[in-house]
């Protein structure tokens, strides 16, 4: 048991939180929720003791292991990924070394029958029989799992951890916590740059292994399917649900209309309680009564409501110029780096209007697929843009290509062009920027702010063929939705690079599986594709077993 007592964070004479508590129990799958800079991550690194609180304290039992995975932690060294990963397992060479020193102590020492000798030959004892009984795990088993579980192949295990991209380096990052075998685990944001089945891979594991669980995640459908628990962190203080996030949507609301019609009444009397001192405190037989009143007044505890993010992203892509019935056909294309083969013989046509989604591990082509239709690189085979196809790209990686050393409102400024020219504050207030926001340099952004500054420049010019690579890490959930309706809502054909189920569910009418150095085209919706995609598995290893 983990117990959050009093905490207060007080920062530049603003108060961000104060006296909050709470405790973890055995089990707990809690979801870490609020409205960007309400403090979730400054909680989660408190508990982890990556920072001070200005007040109060975390408590938790003398051996307890608090794992935490920060959002923008990456491992880049000579080491190789088996290795790195291995590193869960150093304190266990740590235990080793102190029982050498303990028995060479007791070799060199003469003084059998004094009581520092038995405490001597306890501790020891103690020591061993710990280390012997976690000795007996295979460590190099257990870290071959845990890697294979979160996406990488045996071929990478000897690669150095330097070859790998950010969102793989903190895979290896993830892997050590769970080697560890935590009590608590803290988790910032962990699926994103992670892939459908790794995702699925993490929820069994989380669900199944893990002795308590803190998640902060953009990710709907991952807190639903993990957590039991939502903490909201709203106004400095939290409200503890002990149910899913889904389940906590609704008793917020509840919550919400409680308060103010609690707050609407209270205010009724004010009101009539001021109109009575007015009226009547020239009145000598009313004196009594009037200043009973105003002292009642003095000493009333005003109800608040709690804050709701009313702040609204207005997004509606322009009408899309008229294309071709077919805006991509791909005929037997293969492609290699190498010795390497990514994929070879594909073949998809995509109709005018259709918006499909491309699924499947990281490494299986789904970006060099759209880096071909992009023109960025060679292949063979045959593929053609339809007639008037008008390409809108939004690349994985998109918000960091924004200059940062101009501010939002010059971003914006250097490319827009025409009528637009007049609208560019508008435009940005449409997208939660305003005010002073407009003058802030790019590099102060968060990486939401950069993302929807991203999407900006990709609305400024009228496209057909909208193609998004993982167009929704960083983005809050009610920021989400709003982007899935309005891409539901756009009259041209959308192709989308997503590991978000929720996102797609819904949106994408078919889907293209990247696997096995192919690319399958499957008729379903996401939802339906992962049914059939988990049966398929079931029977695989059905087959296995007989």
């Amino acid at each position: 048991m983990i117990s959050v007592d009093s905490l207060t964070v007080e920062f530049s004479g603003k108060t961000l939180f104060k006296d909050i508590s709470f405790v973890v129990n055995p089990k707990d799958r809690i979801a870490l929720m609020g409205k960007n800079g309400a403090g979730k991550s400054t909680l989660l690194k408190i508990i982890a003791g990556a920072s001070t609180p200005t007040r109060g304290r975390i408590s938790a039992p003398k051996d307890a292991v608090i794992a935490y995975l920060p959002q923008h932690l990456m491992t880049e060294n000579h080491l190789s990924v088996f290795d790195e990963a291995a590193k869960a397992f150093s304190h266990l060479k740590d235990m080793e070394k102190e029982i050498d020193a303990l028995n060479k102590e007791l070799e060199t020492r003469t003084d059998y029958d004094s009581p520092s000798y038995y405490e001597l030959i306890e501790k020891v004892s103690a020591l061993s029989e710990k280390f012997y009984t976690i000795d007996q795990i295979n460590y190099d088993a257990e870290v071959e799992k845990v890697l294979l579980g979160l996406g990488f192949v045996r071929e990478d295990f000897s690669r150095p951890t330097s070859d790998f991209s950010g969102g793989w380096r903190m895979r290896i990052e993830l892997a050590k916590i769970l080697l560890q075998n935590p009590d608590l685990i803290l988790l910032d944001e962990p699926t994103n740059h992670m892939d459908i089945e790794s995702i699925q891979w993490l929820e069994e594991f989380l669900i199944n292994s893990a002795k308590a669980v803190i998640v902060i995640s953009h990710d709907r459908a991952f807190v639903d399917n993990i957590t039991n628990r939502t903490i909201e962190v709203t106004m400095g203080r939290i409200y503890d649900y002990k149910v899913n996030y889904s389940k906590y949507l609704e008793l917020r609301k509840e919550r919400r209309e409680q308060q103010q019609k609690a707050f609407d009444e209270q205010q009724k009397m004010i009101a009539e309680t001021q109109e009575f001192i007015e009226r009547f405190k020239g009145t000598y037989s009313k004196t009594l009564q009037v200043q009973s009143r105003v002292k009642m007044l003095e000493k009333l505890e005003i109800l608040e409501v709690d804050e709701e993010d009313t702040s609204a992203l207005r997004l509606k892509f322009p009408p899309a110029p008229r294309s071709g019935n077919y805006p991509l056909t791909v005929e037997g294309l293969s492609k290699s780096y190498g010795d390497h083969l990514v994929f070879s013989d594909a073949s998809l046509t995509i109709k005018r209007g259709e918006k499909v989604a491309f699924v499947g591990k990281n490494g299986e082509g789904k970006s060099t697929l759209i880096k071909a239709i992009m023109g960025e690189i060679d292949y063979q085979g045959k593929l053609s843009l339809g007639h008037n196809a008008m390409i809108g790209y939004f690349a994985q990686n998109q918000a960091s290509l924004l200059d940062e050393s101009i501010t939002v409102f010059q971003t914006i400024d250097e490319i827009a062009v025409g009528d637009i020219r007049t609208k560019i504050k508008d435009l940005l207030g449409a997208f939660m920027f305003s005010g002073d926001d407009i003058n802030k340099k790019v590099k102060v952004l968060s990486g939401g702010e950069k993302t929807r500054l991203a999407m900006i420049k990709l609305l400024l010019e009228p496209v057909n063929l909208l193609i998004l690579d993982e167009p929704t890490n960083h983005l809050d959930m009610r920021t989400k939705d709003i982007l899935k309706s309005a891409l539901k809502d756009f009259d041209g054909t959308v192709i989308l690079v997503s590991h978000d189920r929720d996102f797609l569910d819904g949106l994408a009418e078919k889907v293209y599986e990247f696997g096995n150095k192919q690319i399958k085209e499957h008729l379903y919706t996401i939802n339906e594709f992962l049914q059939i995609k988990k049966m398929n598995n079931l029977k695989e290893i059905e087959r296995k077993k007989k």
